[in-house]
């Protein structure tokens, strides 16, 4: 058996992912910053631990099961994912203040091209990095701040999910899919009117 190859920095440092968007979104996944797997393999959400593409499934946010070589397929259903921070990392200790700032330019830019119904932000720091950024007060307590936020980008409305990775130990998978659960309600009971369709 061969022996396994080691992945050194220098084999993802300088990968990036493509964004998954396309017209007419419904829900666009905002990530922190893709993984040392997510940008080897060139998907999003590729860790072996992460219940993204799980939790789309059971949430009945997509009709059918996908994997992260399907995140392609996303805007089949209006659904489009993106990150915060292109650069990826071991883990967000690895990431600059300034990657935030800059990297909340490049994803507001890109909220106001697509104009999505709601921004999703998967995980509650995400939420935490971007609020300070929009001149918002962070709401306190983990609990309190999943679920629709009254506050708009572009008039896209902001929804905040639990971070799916498997390192997460703050939200059961349950409690997670109630979530993805919610957000795919919220979805159905607001249509997207019709003046943002025409733009």
């Amino acid at each position: 058996m061969a022996p396994r190859k080691r992945i050194i920095e220098s084999d993802w440092q300088d990968l990036r992912l493509k964004d998954r968007i396309g017209p007419d979104l419904r829900v666009l996944f905002v990530g922190i910053n893709p993984g040392v797997r997510s940008a080897l393999t060139g998907h999003h959400f590729a860790g072996y631990s992460n219940r993204f593409w799980k939790l789309l499934r059971d949430s009945k946010l997509t009709p059918i099961p996908l994997t992260y070589e399907d995140d392609g397929r996303l805007p089949e259903w209006g659904l489009g994912i993106t990150n915060l921070i292109a650069r990826p990392s071991p883990g967000i200790n690895d990431l600059r203040p300034a990657d935030y700032v800059e990297g909340w330019k490049v994803l507001n830019r890109k909220i106001r091209r697509y104009r999505p119904q709601a921004v999703a932000l998967v995980g509650v720091t995400l939420y935490r990095a971007i609020f300070p950024l929009l001149h918002e007060a962070p709401v306190a307590g983990e609990r309190n701040v999943i679920g629709a936020h009254t506050i708009t980008i572009h008039d896209s409305r902001v929804f905040v999910l639990p971070n799916p990775s498997g390192r997460n130990a703050n939200f059961t998978y349950p409690e997670m899919l109630q979530a993805y659960v919610r957000l795919r309600k919220w979805i159905e009971s607001h249509p997207p009117d019709k003046i943002r369709l025409q733009r």
